[in-house]
């Protein structure tokens, strides 16, 4: 797992949320650090925070889809409850899922477990 945003404190928050879990959780702050740990590690899913300066969470889910290597990887969105927008706009690019913060640990682990089921099952 890729979990992406530019704020510490949700990454340590997710980090939290699945340490429990049996995934590997790799993080980055923010979207530039993102495609370099793309490079690096095909993950099995990557959640990403849809507000971050530089290469924000669309732009990056633009590069993620045009990129044969990593088209296929499930791809889910996260920002605040109140940002209607960017729930939009996640669906209308055909994002796998949308998770509001703040979000609950349950969440999270329900998300990524039914992503990864489906996705490796095809």
């Amino acid at each position: 797992m890729l979990f992406i945003d530019d704020e510490a404190v949700w990454l340590d928050a997710i980090k939290l949320a699945v340490k429990e879990a049996p995934f590997k959780v790799i993080t980055a702050e923010g979207g530039e650090l993102a495609l370099k740990e793309l490079h690096r590690h095909k993950p099995d899913l990557i959640l990403s925070d849809v507000r971050m300066p530089n290469i924000n969470g669309f732009d990056l889910f633009e590069k993620v889809r045009k990129d044969p290597t990593l088209k296929s990887i499930p791809y889910v969105f996260m920002s605040s409850i109140e940002d209607f927008d960017a729930k939009r706009t996640a669906k209308q690019i055909g994002a796998d899922g949308y998770i509001e913060k703040p979000f609950s640990s349950a969440q999270i682990q329900s998300v990524i477990t039914s992503l990864l089921q489906q996705f490796q099952g095809e």
